[in-house]
């Protein structure tokens, strides 16, 4: 008999692993309520349905994205995650190069001193929210930049982001919620549109400037498109770093050895981010859906079926990771899959990666500890994305 998992179920938000854990000891997929969608959760079957586009489509993210009380047309909707090539394929050749090792390269300077000053202002020696105080402050400021946004929208930015991710997972019945995330893509709209307007008129150098005017084969983004990739960028680009910074806090908090190791060994950052990114990956799940029949986890699945790819649970197989409930510093050759595979692999990975080693060398530098405060951690109400909301700690004086 098949587990049938609630993923709004309190004791599942706040951890999820063991009962992934539970789901790949089934002999074949289990259903996961409230959606009533196949639940994929062993590495193998994660891996072949992205490896495999055509029959998985990625049109199977818009139903979520866009039930019925939103009342809308979601401009998150023509964005890369929810198209198929050819079109997919178009949209990340015009985006492409804005995530080069080039532009790269130029923005590090940069985010490092975003780091330093967001580590500098950090108060030393009593309890504060790490989200607040450290981890929103770089990646807001980061895309900020990048999309050459004024500073005083940064505090609007998670509040955006929080929204637009609990689209898919907000109850039926939650009326004020409704609302408020309608309000938010009204607002986050207007003011996008605005933006875009505004470059057209008076290029900067910025993102945004240059989007519009990248061609492929002489075809440009369409208004559409160029909204949905904003509405993107803003999303994914703020909670993967912020969620990634607040899990490399809580696994620094409860592990002073792998804390001393890693402020002793600055080399070792970038595999640290890597088994965060393993233990704890930020993008929980992703939805496909079948274009034909076939066979998945031992269940036939017809056309049309909907699949919900567990990445948190893929990326603690054991029979993928060896003692994977377990972080583990020294793991090699983990080949996780927190920012997906195949070709829908998330385009602004390598920038999480430098803005959560350059963060976390400033506040290495700064820090001599850090302390899980007696008051709880609260997490994101989402099943997209996986990560503490508000995380109490000391940051001890280095």
């Amino acid at each position: 008999m098949t587990v049938r998992l609630n993923l709004f179920a309190p004791e599942f938000r706040a951890n999820p692993y063991p009962f992934f854990a539970e789901l790949r000891r089934q002999p074949t997929l289990s259903n996961v309520d409230p959606l009533g969608f196949w639940a994929v959760s062993r590495y193998a079957d994660v891996l072949h349905v992205l490896k495999n586009p055509q029959l998985f489509s990625s049109t199977g993210n818009r139903a979520p994205a866009e039930p019925e009380w939103l009342g809308r047309s979601n401009p998150f909707a023509d964005s890369m995650v929810m198209v198929d090539p050819p079109r997919h394929t178009r949209l990340r050749a015009l985006v492409n190069r804005s995530f080069g090792p080039t532009a790269l390269s130029r923005m590090e300077p940069r985010i490092r001193a975003y780091a330093e000053q967001a580590a500098a202002e950090l108060t030393l020696g009593r309890p504060v929210d790490f989200v607040e105080s450290f981890a929103l402050r770089v990646p807001a400021a980061v895309i900020g930049e990048l999309l050459g946004l004024d500073a005083s929208l940064h505090p609007r930015f998670k509040r955006w982001a929080d929204d637009i991710n609990n689209t898919s997972s907000t109850p039926p019945d939650a009326h004020e919620w409704h609302a408020q995330i309608r309000g938010t893509y009204a607002e986050m709209e207007q003011y996008l549109k605005e933006v875009i307007a505004e470059r057209r008129r008076a290029p900067r150098e910025d993102m945004i400037s240059d989007l519009l005017a990248a061609r492929i084969e002489g075809e440009a983004l369409t208004d559409a498109e160029l909204l949905g990739f904003l509405f993107l960028l803003l999303i994914a680009g703020l909670e993967t770093t912020v969620h990634l910074l607040g899990h490399a806090a809580l696994v620094l908090a409860e592990r002073p050895d792998v804390f001393a190791r890693v402020r002793a060994d600055r080399s070792l950052i970038p595999r640290f981010i890597e088994e965060v990114l393993r233990y704890e990956p930020v993008a929980q799940t992703l939805l496909r859906l079948t274009t034909a029949e076939t066979e998945l986890g031992g269940v036939r699945l017809p056309a049309g079926s909907h699949v919900m790819l567990l990445l948190g649970s893929a990326c603690r197989d054991e029979a993928q990771f060896p003692n994977s409930e377990s972080f583990d510093l020294d793991r090699e050759g983990s080949q996780s899959m927190p920012f997906g595979h195949g070709i829908h692999f998330c385009l602004g990975a390598p920038l999480a990666r430098m803005e959560a080693r350059l963060a976390l060398n400033a506040l290495l530098d700064r820090c001599g500890g850090l302390v899980r405060d007696a008051a709880p951690v609260q997490w994101h109400a989402s099943i997209v994305v996986r990560g503490p909301t508000v995380l109490p700690l000391t940051v001890l004086p280095g």
